[in-house]
């Protein structure tokens, strides 16, 4: 039998705690940036990679769009579905991984924000393999938009202090075991309480990723528009120029 992996154990009976966790609670910013960028058009089909509890999808869908979710958690896709229909909201949520989903060409528009299965994988070649599937399920024209680990931010400040900043009392435990500058992976041991009160401990290694990489790795799968710029919880905007002092990074990227 194969080994979950740290994220997949993260997300077992955690539902309820991430719609609490500070990092979801800019949505509405969020999407009111995702319209500008649609230049609110509602014709426009939208694949929600990595969408968690729904929490982009369900707004968006409340503002008449056409969304369909996808993740690998069967409890956050179960608390997007409870979600979903106490707001009489039909929204196809779906259980994928985002290395092999099951479109093709299908899509006007992809979104994959805070680190939405991208970039979470345990080798550089699954997290392209995502970016693989994003390319694949959109339309010959047309628009990606994620966020992503910021590979600026470690090489000026400490991961580890700006987690204890930031984690909420008696939820969430960071300690950092080391961050690899050959790989630009991070390594630590998360400690959280999920929703059934059950304490996990988690190896986890995430990817940050530098924006000539990201450029890079988008052009090379027929992007040819990428812009990058500084991700700032629940306000988005193109005003934000890409420093070291942010820890995830926007990108746009149009064909």
């Amino acid at each position: 039998m194969r080994k979950k992996q740290w994220y997949e154990t993260l997300f077992e009976n955690y539902a309820e705690k991430y719609d609490k966790e500070c990092f979801t609670q800019g949505t509405i910013g969020e999407c009111d940036f995702l319209e500008k960028e649609l230049n609110f058009d509602k014709s426009l089909k939208i694949i929600d990679i990595g969408c968690g509890t729904g929490r982009h999808a369900i707004e968006l869908s409340k503002r008449g769009y056409s969304v369909t979710g996808i993740d690998l958690s069967e409890s956050m896709l179960a608390r997007a579905q409870e979600k979903a229909l106490k707001n009489n909201l039909k929204i196809n949520f779906l259980k994928c991984d985002a290395r092999n989903l099951p479109f093709n060409q299908e899509f006007d528009v992809a979104i994959m924000l805070c680190e939405g299965a991208f970039p979470l994988m345990e080798t550089d070649e699954m997290n392209y393999e995502i970016l693989k599937n994003v390319s694949r399920v959109l339309k010959s024209k047309a628009k990606f938009i994620f966020t992503t680990l910021n590979g600026l931010f470690p090489l000026y400040h400490s991961i580890g202090d700006f987690h204890t900043q930031n984690a909420k009392e008696d939820d969430v435990a960071y300690d950092r075991k080391h961050f690899d500058l050959m790989t630009f992976r991070d390594y630590s041991i998360t400690t959280v309480i999920d929703d059934h009160g059950v304490v996990k401990k988690l190896e986890c290694n995430e990817r940050y990723y530098v924006p000539s990489e990201i450029t890079w790795l988008l052009k090379t799968l027929g992007f040819s528009k990428i812009e990058i710029f500084g991700a700032k919880l629940g306000a988005f905007s193109r005003e934000d120029k890409l420093t070291p002092e942010d820890y995830e990074m926007l990108v746009i990227a149009e064909r």
